[in-house]
């Protein structure tokens, strides 16, 4: 048990296929009465791309529901994937979660998890889908991350489940050509009319439903991430928009081999009528670490 100094966490690896593979996630507890202070200096602690912060869990069964906060090093955020996963994963764990499904409550609403051997899966409504963007918006994007726009491969659309990302097609040499870039994507693409924060970039590359992908934060302190959950929302999204799944249907991403995380992440989406309307997003948990850390002055 932690001393009264102290806060409980468990760390695990999201979206893996192993251990020390896929993206970090720190889920610390117990945290009700912290600042916003507080909990954004634990997340820079620890360092990882998100930590996550949850509360309650309970109801019995496929009645669960606990809520979460999900802290980037640049600030807390409505929603992400991996945290999610992660978090749902650690919570059924230590039995607070009894149930196949359960409901995380967020800055983004109501988000369904389900357990399916031993894979979590998420599933949020469709909530924004722009475009597809202008070429010159497009061509200052690819500039940023080192490419030109004879790499592009399609239209470019801003989707998401939650949270943003411009989902940028490019040819398949490209997604591991490209750098980090710097500049927040929220300043060069901007009066969209979203509804949740737009902030990254999900550079990917097609073949069939195969995706290779790389997604780049600047904007919330995170240059480059090994796998993101709610980026693999939208792209299919953008593929229904696109006309490549107008149904609908099923696609596998690869993630985090050039950051030395290689990341297996996978995307389902619902369509009616070449209209997305939910998105699904799966993948494995393994625990890495479980400790106490001390608690941040306020």
């Amino acid at each position: 048990m932690p001393s009264a100094d102290e806060l409980a966490f468990d760390v695990v690896d999201v979206f893996a296929d192993e251990a020390f593979a896929g993206n970090q996630l720190a889920v610390v507890h117990d945290t009700a009465g912290l600042t916003d202070a507080q909990l954004l200096a634990l997340t820079r602690e620890f360092g990882f791309s998100e930590t996550a912060f949850p509360s309650g869990g309970g109801g019995g069964g496929d009645g669960d529901r606990y809520r979460v906060r999900i802290y980037t090093p640049g600030g807390e955020i409505p929603f992400a994937g991996h945290p999610t996963l992660g978090t749902a994963w650690v919570l059924r764990s230590v039995g607070l979660l009894t149930g196949a499904g359960a409901t995380q409550v967020c800055g983004a609403g109501e988000i369904g998890v389900r357990f399916d051997g031993d894979l979590v899966e998420l599933s949020a409504d469709a909530r924004d889908l722009s475009g597809p963007l202008p070429a010159d918006v497009v061509a200052l994007l690819l500039a940023d991350l080192g490419l030109s726009p004879d790499d592009r491969t399609g239209e470019a659309w801003v989707a998401g489940a939650g949270l943003n990302f411009v989902h940028l097609p490019v040819r398949a040499e490209a997604v591991g050509r490209a750098w980090a870039g710097h500049t927040p994507v929220s300043e060069v693409v901007a009066g969209l009319g979203l509804r949740d924060p737009l902030e990254g970039v999900n550079l990917y590359a097609l073949d069939g439903p195969a995706v290779r992908a790389r997604v780049f934060v600047p904007g919330l302190s995170v240059p480059e991430d090994p796998a993101t959950g709610s980026a693999a929302a939208g792209p299919g999204m953008a593929l229904v928009a696109r006309d490549v799944l107008p149904d609908g249907g099923r696609y596998e991403i690869t993630q985090g081999v050039e950051m030395g995380r290689p990341s297996r992440l996978f995307g389902r989406v619902d369509a009616e009528r070449g209209v997305p309307t939910r998105c699904h997003v799966a993948g494995r948990v393994f625990p890495v670490a479980r400790g106490t850390i001390a608690v941040p002055a306020p």
